[in-house]
């Protein structure tokens, strides 16, 4: 792995760069771009939560990466302990929170994205240490983290807490991504078994991976963590993805 020299920022202190964050190309499988609460929510956060709307920019002044995180208020009533849905339950309680104007007093992860052409540069460490850096900037003393093992698709039947457990000799996870978080100073809380769901008709799903999904049962999808469950006698598939919530102290 080859470093890269970059420069990051936040949207709220270089707004005219968010066409350039928006039109950065990504990796994401199409179907997890079809997240209802993420269609809903993710897309606000360079808008409304500029702050927390990190980039990086390449020597040549390219966007190569962007980070996005938002604050919510883990304390508040009825909450306490990081949620089993996950991803898109942080958006909700962030986004219910922002509207509210409750005090947040905590920040979670939501992504880390690497240009294509960037990958293998040691990028995505960079921008969670820089997203940590902006939360202690902000006064916040913890970060928690949904994370999408990135090597989870490989075994898409192997359960998650079985997976999210296997370490290397040297203790690190086998996992790549969590094992960045994990050198970060992370460590595993609990796994989000429903952390982002996907329901949509059969068709959508085709047109998404190119596969029939004219068959009962699980169906295996390229880049999906678990299988997709098909049922074709009611003309609809749900994907629901299980992530693994890691803890960053400040």
């Amino acid at each position: 792995m080859t470093s890269m020299d970059v420069q990051t920022s936040t949207l709220a202190e270089r707004p005219d760069r968010l066409p350039a964050v928006l039109g950065m190309a990504d990796t994401w499988p199409e179907f997890v771009t079809n997240d209802p609460v993420g269609s809903a929510h993710y897309g606000r956060i360079p808008t409304e939560l500029p702050e927390y709307a990190l980039f990086a920019e390449d020597e040549r002044g390219e966007v190569v990466a962007h980070a996005f995180s938002v604050p919510f208020s883990l304390a508040a009533e009825g909450r306490g302990t990081l949620p089993a849905r996950g991803w898109d339950q942080t958006l909700l309680w962030a986004f219910a929170d922002l509207r509210r104007g409750t005090r947040p007093d905590t920040v979670s992860a939501i992504s880390v994205v690497i240009a294509p052409h960037a990958l293998g540069h040691g990028l995505s460490a960079v921008m969670l240490s820089a997203m940590r850096d902006n939360a202690r900037a902000h006064g916040f003393r913890e970060v928690v983290a949904p994370v999408r093992p990135n090597a989870k698709h490989r075994e898409p039947h192997t359960p998650i807490t079985e997976y999210a457990h296997r370490v290397r000799p040297d203790g690190l996870p086998e996992d790549p991504w969590l094992r960045v978080h994990a050198r970060a100073g992370a460590t595993i809380d609990s796994i989000a078994p429903a952390s982002m769901t996907v329901g949509a008709s059969l068709e959508e799903w085709r047109r998404w991976t190119g596969l029939p999904f004219d068959t009962p049962g699980d169906v295996e999808v390229p880049g999906a963590l678990v299988p997709v469950r098909c049922e074709p006698e009611r003309g609809y598939a749900v994907y629901v993805e299980p992530n693994v919530w890691m803890r960053h102290p400040l």
